[in-house]
C-alpha cells in the first residue's frame, strides 16, 4: 500500500474537522514522506559507497597475498640456498676434522710389479679349485624395489658384502672422494639430506663405479697414472694396502659405462675383479684377489663382450654380464661365466631386470642376502634373485 493510500484511510478514519486543520495534516504527512524517501535515498548511496569500498579492499588484499607469495617464494630460495652453503661447510669442517696430518704415500714397487704379472700370467686360465661347497646360480629376479632417489645418475650403493653390519655406504658420481654412511636402511630412506649422514673423506678420490665394502674395508679405485687398487679401513680411517692391478694398456669394463675401468666384487668364494685391457679389448677378464695382500690369485679371459655391456657381479664363482642398449631398454644377464666349469654357458639361464629408467651404473651383489644393490639413473633399487643350483637349471 503506497503512502498517499495510508493517508487517505488515515483521513477517513479521523472525524471530521475543520477543513484547515485537514490540510495541515497533509502538509506534515508530506514532510514526513519526504523525510523518509532521502533517508532511504541516502542509505542507497551509502550502500553502493560501502560496496566499492569494499571491492577495492578485496583488490588491495589480492595483491598484498600476491606479494607475499612472490616474497616467501624468494626466502624459500634464499633457505635452501643457506641450507646448501651450510651442506657445504659441515664437509669442510668434516674435512678439517678428519684431515690425516701426513696423508699415506703410495708408491709402486716396480719388481714386485713385474713378479705379480709374471705370477698372474703363469696362473692364467687355469683350473679353479673352489673354496666353497656353493653351486648356486641366478634363475631369476624374484622382486624388486624402488628404495628412493639420491644423487647424480651414476653412482653406488651398497652394505658391507663380508658382514651382518646394517650400514648403508653411498658413492655419489663417478669421480668423488665423499662417503656418506647412513647407520641403518631406515634412515637412508627417510632422510633426503646428506647432512644427515656421516661423511668419509678419503685420502684420494676415486673413479668409476667399481668400488666395495667388504671386511670392515673398502676397496676403490683410484686412477693416478696406472690404476690402483686402494684398501682403507673404515674403522681408523688410514690406507692399509694398495696394489697396481697388472694388466697393461686398460680400457674401460663396460661399453655402457665408460668411467669404470676395474670393477671389485664379492660373492660366496671371496673377492674379485672384473676389468679389460687393450690386448684382449673385445671380452671382459676376470681375476681373483687375496683380501688381505690385494695379490692376484688367478686370471681368466671369458667369453663375455664389453660392447653394451652396463654391469657385472659374480655369484658362487660365475661371472654374470649385464648388458642393455645405448637407447636404454630392459636390462638382461646375457653372459655368464662360470670358472670352476661346472656350469655350461648354453645352460645359465637368461635373467632380465624390469623396465626402469635408464642403465645400471653400479650393482652390487650381497651374499648372505641373495640380492643386487643397484645404481639406476638416480634410483637405488634392490633385486631381490630366484637362486636354483647348476645342475637343475
Amino acid at each position: 500500500m503506497g503512502p498517499w493510500r495510508c493517508c487517505l484511510l488515515l483521513l477517513a478514519l479521523l472525524p471530521a474537522a475543520p477543513r484547515a486543520q485537514q490540510q495541515q495534516f497533509m502538509e506534515y504527512m508530506e514532510r514526513r514522506l519526504a523525510l523518509l524517501e532521502e533517508r532511504i535515498s541516502q542509505w542507497h548511496d551509502q550502500s553502493s559507497r560501502y560496496s566499492t569500498e569494499l571491492r577495492d579492499f578485496k583488490n588491495q588484499v589480492l595483491g598484498m597475498l600476491e606479494a607475499a607469495e612472490k616474497e616467501r617464494e624468494a626466502l624459500r630460495a634464499e633457505a635452501e640456498s643457506a641450507a646448501v652453503r651450510v651442506d657445504r661447510l659441515e664437509r669442510e669442517v668434516d674435512y678439517l676434522e678428519s684431515q690425516n696430518p701426513a696423508p699415506p704415500c703410495v708408491e709402486v714397487d716396480e719388481t714386485l710389479l713385474e713378479k705379480q704379472v709374471a705370477t698372474a700370467k703363469q696362473r692364467k686360465n687355469e683350473k679353479y679349485s673352489k673354496l666353497t661347497d656353493c653351486s648356486d646360480t641366478i634363475a631369476s629376479v624374484r622382486s624388486m624395489k624402488i628404495v628412493k632417489r639420491f644423487g647424480s645418475a651414476a653412482g653406488l650403493w651398497s652394505k658391507d658384502m663380508a658382514g651382518s653390519s646394517e650400514k648403508i655406504y653411498v658413492f655419489d658420481g663417478t669421480a668423488n672422494d665423499t662417503v656418506y654412511v647412513f647407520p641403518r636402511m631406515r634412515e637412508f630412506t627417510l632422510f633426503s639430506a646428506t647432512r644427515k649422514a656421516a661423511r668419509i673423506k678419503l685420502p684420494y678420490p676415486w673413479v668409476g663405479t667399481g668400488h666395495l665394502v667388504y671386511g670392515g674395508h673398502l676397496y676403490y679405485i683410484r686412477q693416478q697414472g696406472p690404476f690402483q687398487v686402494i684398501k682403507y679401513n673404515l674403522a681408523n680411517k688410514t690406507v692399509v694396502d694398495s696394489s697396481v692391478f697388472p694388466a697393461e694398456e686398460q680400457v674401460p669394463v663396460f661399453g655402457l659405462s665408460p668411467s669404470t675401468y676395474i670393477e671389485v666384487a664379492a660373492d660366496e668364494e671371496g673377492l674379485w675383479a672384473i676389468y679389460a685391457t687393450k690386448e684382449n679389448e673385445k671380452n671382459i677378464c676376470l681375476a681373483k684377489l687375496d683380501p688381505a695382500s690385494l695379490d692376484i690369485e688367478q686370471m681368466w679371459d671369458t667369453p663375455c663382450p664389453r660392447e653394451n655391456a652396463e654391469g657385472a657381479f659374480v655369484v658362487c664363482g660365475a661371472l654374470h654380464v649385464v648388458y642393455n642398449t645405448r637407447l636404454p631398454s630392459r636390462s638382461r644377464v646375457q653372459c655368464v661365466f662360470d670358472v670352476s666349469g661346472t656350469l655350461a654357458a648354453e645352460d645359465a639361464a637368461l635373467v632380465y631386470f624390469p623396465k626402469r629408467y635408464g642403465s645400471h651404473s653400479g650393482m652390487k651383489y650381497h651374499p648372505r642376502e641373495r640380492q643386487l644393490y643397484a645404481w639406476d639413473d638416480g634410483y637405488q633399487i634392490i633385486y631381490r634373485m630366484e637362486m636354483k643350483k647348476k645342475t637343475e637349471v
